[in-house]
């Protein structure tokens, strides 16, 4: 990926957006290409928490023998299935790559779901 396409990524496209008819905004001419980032952002994300939730696995493990609640312990369980604690120096690739897997796999929390009109109840 090239350093535009980075700095693609992360500026709204409304700001490539030029004024067309009575000097408005022509916002449905980008709505493909704005949904096709967004895939692209949804899967930075989905490596950057499993990144995140990878690392505070290793950092709990680090305080054993002390016990964190229930959820966590469930989740922590969930993680070392997929990821081994980090005892040496190794290739992170495919750690990473089963974190996002992990992640993108996850239900979205009932508090989400009931904010969104497309998941709400009938």
């Amino acid at each position: 990926m090239t350093s535009d396409q980075v700095a693609s990524i992360s500026v709204p496209l409304h700001v490539d957006s030029l004024p067309t008819s009575a000097n408005q905004e022509d916002h449905v001419s980008m709505a493909t290409y704005a949904a096709r980032r967004l895939g692209d952002m949804c899967f930075n994300t989905a490596v950057v928490v499993g990144i995140e939730a990878m690392t505070a696995a290793q950092g709990i493990d680090f305080n054993r023998p002390l016990q964190s609640s229930a959820l966590m312990e469930s989740q922590l369980a969930a993680i070392r299935q997929r990821v081994a604690f980090l005892e040496r120096d190794r290739l992170m690739a495919p750690d990473i790559a089963a974190m996002r897997d992990w992640v993108a796999e996850q239900p979205w929390p009932q508090a989400v779901l009931a904010i969104l009109p497309s998941y709400a109840p009938l």
